[in-house]
């Protein structure tokens, strides 16, 4: 026992004496770590009689657990004056700048900014967003859009066509979002007026075509809508989308299956800093008899307009990107360059590009 209390106060000794955690933590291996001084002496308990082995190792574990409490305690007084002392000699700045976060270097694709800001200004006009999927059926691409059979956009060359079903037919990656504007007329009754981005897939590419792009069609139904609505909301789309007060369009005679009569639209340069030439932005048109039908629509008593433009084209217009393929490359120094902050996000209000 007297060998006990000396090894305490030799063990208490050196536990006050420690100048810094590591001269603590030496002291701690040192008495109660696995080769320490107090587990050697809890090693010497099989050795001693039977009647001694029980008041031994109650002294040990006391002295173990007095020890034990005495480094708690001075790694708290050390942990304490390590802090003060960080404290006394670390500054911050807090002139500095703010470094950017994540939320601040991010970028948004311009595609994806263009499509924020074509839903801003529409649903300014009264339009709702519509989405279908992009795997539809011939009939729906094609059939109730009154394309013909023998039309070349349904050739293989130049739609993605998956392997026929038993019954022949074919499921195919939609060649615009048209289909769309099927499925809003058969299910819900007009009025209707909305817009349908996404994605469509033809096959196609070189430096102004991809195999997938992006396109954004407009469609309005009901009794009395006429090509004068549809001139003005194109001219009131245009004068929002490249903020420019006024803006000169010229609709030039077309054909399309599905409108009759069908137009392409060019607007003056000079609305993107280039006068002096025109620019072909969109095709539109009264939607034709033929695609009333097939939607259970009475031509008689309904008609309407419809409008398409490719998002990626209009993109490159506004900001002056000169690659479609770049769109799709996953370059981050492009996306730096073209892309947008995470908090740009458009409004009439605020200027679409910010």
């Amino acid at each position: 026992m007297t060998d006990l209390s000396k090894l305490e106060g030799e063990l208490l000794a050196e536990i006050a004496g420690a100048a810094d955690l590591g001269q603590l933590d030496a002291v701690r291996v040192g008495a109660i770590g696995k080769k320490g001084r107090i587990s050697e002496l809890m090693s010497k308990l099989g050795s001693l009689p039977a009647e001694e082995r029980k008041a031994f190792g109650q002294s040990v574990n006391t002295l173990k657990g007095k020890v034990s409490d005495a480094l708690d305690a001075r790694k708290a007084v050390l942990d304490r004056a390590a802090l003060e002392a960080r404290l006394a000699t670390e500054r911050a700045d807090v002139t500095l700048p703010v470094r950017a976060g994540s939320l601040l270097s991010g970028r948004i694709h311009p595609v994806s900014q263009v499509f924020d800001e074509c839903v801003e200004i529409f649903a300014d006009l009264g339009f709702e967003v519509a989405e279908g999927p992009d795997i539809e059926t011939d009939d729906l691409n094609f059939d109730a859009l009154n394309i013909p059979a023998e039309h070349p956009a349904r050739q293989e060359h130049d739609t993605f066509y998956f392997a026929p079903k038993a019954d022949g037919s074919r499921l195919l990656l939609r060649t615009h979002t048209s289909p769309v504007q099927i499925r809003t007329m058969r299910s819900q009754k007009p009025p209707i007026r909305i817009i349908a981005p996404g994605r469509v897939y033809r096959s196609d590419s070189d430096q102004t075509h991809t195999p997938m792009f992006h396109q954004i069609e407009g469609l309005v139904i009901d009794e009395t809508t006429h090509m004068g609505h549809l001139k003005w909301v194109l001219e009131e789309f245009a004068k929002a989308f490249f903020e420019v007060d006024e803006v000169r369009m010229r609709f030039r005679a077309s054909h399309f299956p599905f409108t009759e009569p069908s137009m392409e639209v060019d607007i003056d340069a000079a609305a993107i800093g280039k006068p002096g030439q025109w620019l072909e932005i969109l095709g539109c048109g009264m939607v034709h008899p033929n695609v009333l039908r097939n939607c259970g629509l009475d031509p008689e008593k309904y008609q309407g307009f419809a409008f398409g433009m490719g998002l990626d084209r209009i993109t490159m217009l506004k900001y002056g990107i000169p690659d479609l393929r770049a769109f799709f490359s996953a370059d981050l120094r492009w996306l730096r360059h073209y892309g947008f902050s995470v908090l740009d996000v458009p409004t009439l209000g605020g200027g679409l590009s910010g």
